[in-house]
């Protein structure tokens, strides 16, 4: 019966995935599925679950704080009102965080569109960002629903890498105008080029050296402040430099930029039908494209990122993907950011032992009663320290300790990240991403396409030996080795290619067409495709028949002692019989 029922007990497995018996191993509920935490009582007592309630809301507590000003600067940063951030905000904890395709991932602004946002907005205008983010959530809600989710995945490690790096450095330079309390110029080129005439100006004003100097603190408590020891060091580091700037822009003769905030409900924008009406415009259609491209693969490679942090479920990322396209179709509805997932507030969200979606789903709204009911506490918040924080993101963004890292593992993916990177700076996002797709692509042909070819001379033949991956890559390689063959002045030609796995089309055409030419100018030219064996296997040849004792004439023949093809074998055995058997009536 105890074989039946379980160790020690009654019913100690119900199922592949189920719980553990009533008195399996001496618990309830000790196993409730493969890669599940242990059960109420299996953990204790009806304490774990209480435990983990706990947990989760301080951990929301601690995603909300590091979510805030980020929100804020990303709107800032963007180019939209404040109000804007914490909307797309909001919605990251209770629309995204209330779907089961991530458990620990936390979304809503993120520092990796706002130039792309920012860029959109000044060439659309404001009121049109609402349909392009709609339109981009339901685009990656059919992506989700064909299962297209895990396709993001396949891009190459360095061109997301270049991505992340070409979305950094533009966001630095770009947000180091705000932390002076003046305006960039435009493009991330103008931005780096203004970078002198932005440090002559911090030098003549107070006011801009002192926001500056906010900035550079906010920078430094950004780096720094995780090496705080004790509880103080929990604290998130924006939150700290907030604290800290607000207190400075208070002080008397202080004079420095700070946030303008209005009524978080007026702030919503609904689209009309002149803004529907833009979607003939092709540049509505690229922009539409662009952001669902960066913010699902962001999405998706921050999922990834999470998933290494902690123990716990995996992402679906099908579902993740169908969770973003319904925030970004609700943000679109409402005229607010593109939502994607953040490294930075996720990242917060293991570190303060989050166990379940309870904590990314409730960040989102203490963020709205934030918002609510204590809006004149944003309008005290320095605008310098906001770009500090983006400062430092786009520092993380960029992330050079990744180069001399790659370039150790991989020359040709060096290249590929940071031929991306200079392309999105030098131009845009999307031109850069599909720039570095097409080079990893092209590094990918030219590895599989390892075409080996052989020439020599022997007496009156030239002879070209090919073994590999003959491809159109390889194609001015199998050229100039025809070529030579035809110019060695030999009256015959050979052409082994038997060793090619594969050869496409355009190495067969210049092959073949190389022979016809050769063979109509006189010359003898042999041609071995894959495939074609050099020669014909002969059958091997009948045994020779063994020799036989010659008969005389007139003298019957006699059973030849030589054995024949028909012949029986039996073993001989030579061991000297026994004495029982020699006694046998059977021998002898």
């Amino acid at each position: 019966m105890s074989g039946v029922k379980g160790v020690g007990g009654k019913a100690g497995v119900r199922g592949v995935g189920g719980r553990a018996g009533a008195n399996g191993l001496g618990g309830k509920a000790e196993v409730r599925g493969v890669g599940g935490r242990a059960g109420a009582e299996g953990d204790g007592g009806k304490g774990g679950v209480k435990g983990d309630l706990v947990t989760d809301i301080t951990a929301s507590f601690v995603v909300f704080l590091v979510a805030l000003p980020l929100c804020i600067g990303v709107a800032v940063a963007s180019g939209v009102p404040a109000e804007l951030g914490i909307i797309s905000g909001v919605i990251g904890g209770l629309v995204v965080g209330a779907v089961r395709g991530s458990t620990l991932q936390v979304s809503g602004p993120a520092a990796g569109l706002a130039a792309l946002v920012a860029e959109t907005v000044a060439e659309v205008g404001v009121a049109m960002l609402g349909v392009i983010v709609l339109f981009s959530g339901i685009l990656q809600i059919i992506l989700g629903l064909v299962r297209l989710g895990r396709m993001f995945q396949a891009i190459s490690v360095a061109v997301v890498q270049g991505m992340l790096a070409g979305i950094g450095v533009p966001l630095m330079f770009s947000q180091a105008y705000p932390m002076a309390d003046a305006k960039a110029p435009g493009t991330a080129l103008e931005n780096m080029a203004g970078i002198p005439g932005l440090l002559a100006g911090i030098l003549t004003d107070p006011q801009a050296m002192i926001a500056t100097l906010l900035g550079v603190v906010t920078i430094v408590l950004s780096f720094a402040w995780k090496k705080v020891p004790g509880p103080a060091g929990k604290i998130p580091a924006a939150l700290v430099a907030v604290g800290i700037g607000m207190v400075v822009a208070a002080l008397p003769g202080v004079s420095v930029k700070t946030l303008q905030v209005g009524n978080l409900l007026d702030s919503v924008r609904v689209s009309g039908a002149e803004q529907f009406a833009g979607l003939a415009d092709g540049t509505i259609i690229t922009a539409i494209l662009t952001f669902t491209v960066i913010a699902s693969a962001e999405s998706l490679f921050t999922a990834a990122a999470v998933d290494r942090m902690h123990s716990g479920p995996r992402t679906r990322y099908n579902t993740e993907l169908i969770a973003q396209g319904a925030g970004n179709t609700v943000a679109g509805v409402l005229g607010a950011l593109p939502i994607t997932a953040v490294v930075a507030r996720s990242s917060a969200n293991v570190q303060a032992g989050a166990r379940t979606r309870l904590s990314r789903t409730l960040h989102g709204l203490w963020l709205l009663l934030f918002a609510l009911l204590l809006p004149q506490v944003l309008a005290l918040i320095p605008i310098s320290v906001l770009a500090g924080v983006l400062v430092h993101s786009g520092w993380k963004l960029f992330g050079p300790a990744e180069f001399p890292k790659m370039w150790r593992q991989d020359r040709g993916e060096f290249a590929v990240m940071t031929l991306t990177m200079l392309v999105i700076v030098a131009t845009a996002l999307l031109e850069g991403v599909l720039f570095g797709l097409a080079a990893g692509i092209v590094l990918a042909a030219l590895r599989m396409s390892q075409t080996v070819i052989r020439q020599h001379v022997e007496q009156d033949t030239a002879k070209v030996v090919m073994a590999g991956n003959a491809t159109f890559l390889r194609l001015p390689k199998v050229i100039d080795a025809l070529e030579a063959a035809a110019a060695s002045g030999k009256p015959r030609i050979r052409l082994d290619l038997t060793g090619v796995t594969h050869l496409d089309h355009a190495c067969r055409n210049q092959v073949e067409e190389f022979t016809a030419q050769q063979r109509g100018l006189g010359l003898r030219v042999e041609l071995l495709m894959p495939g074609e064996a050099e020669h014909a296997v002969a059958p091997d040849p009948a045994p020779a028949p063994l020799p036989r004792r010659p008969v005389p004439a007139g003298e019957a023949a006699e059973p030849s002692p030589w054995p024949t093809a028909d012949a029986e074998w039996f073993y001989l055995d030579t061991r000297p019989l026994s004495e029982e058997h020699a006694r046998s009536p059977l021998v002898g």
